[in-house]
């Protein structure tokens, strides 16, 4: 867990993200005329519980299974020393999405929290590795701005303006054995 230390708010309990994923996976359905051709890729490590909440959503919605995997983009990462990256990618064991066709798929990319763009620019590249989707639609539990990539989310569960030097921390009760998302001034 990440120890961070000054004033801290609590943005959204487990009452709140419940109801915002529940919000998110309706809009998925809807934009998407229901789910035919969808998966949900969870990138690690949060990403994939809320992937996996989310497809449960979609699941008791429509009452069809969705597919979800898992995607560890480490050795796509940009801000990794060239050595360093080397060795990880060679450590790395597979992602359980290699092997995945994601032709004509709509890929529902779903992670924890939304700040540079640059974690959901080297998920894209992982998919990409992974076949040409129909396309690729990212949905995030908080929008915290800051943006360096292009990149927008078509889902949010909570969109939070903050300055660079607050931290959002989002606890989910998988790992962390409560939920909530955590604001430190």
């Amino acid at each position: 867990m990440l120890m961070v230390e000054g004033e801290r708010h609590i943005l959204m309990d487990d009452t709140a993200i419940r109801r915002a994923l529940t919000r998110i996976a309706h809009e998925i359905v809807e934009k998407n005329k229901g789910i035919e051709d969808c998966i949900v890729v969870g990138i690690k490590t949060r990403g994939v519980y809320l992937a996996n909440r989310i497809a449960a959503r979609i699941s008791d919605i429509e009452g069809i299974d969705v597919p979800v995997y898992e995607l560890d983009i480490t050795k796509y990462r940009d801000d990794l020393v060239e050595e360093y990256q080397l060795e990880a990618a060679q450590q790395l064991g597979e992602t359980e999405l290699a092997g995945i066709n994601v032709k004509n798929k709509k890929v529902i990319l779903f992670d924890d929290v939304l700040y540079t763009g640059r974690t959901i620019r080297a998920a894209m590249d992982a998919i990409m590795d992974c076949g040409r989707p129909q396309s690729i639609q990212l949905a995030v539990l908080v929008d915290r701005g800051h943006r360096e990539l292009p990149i927008r989310p078509d889902f949010i569960g909570k969109n939070v303006p903050t300055s660079k030097h607050e931290v959002i921390q989002v606890q989910l009760s998988e790992i962390d054995g409560i939920d909530q998302v955590t604001i430190y001034h």
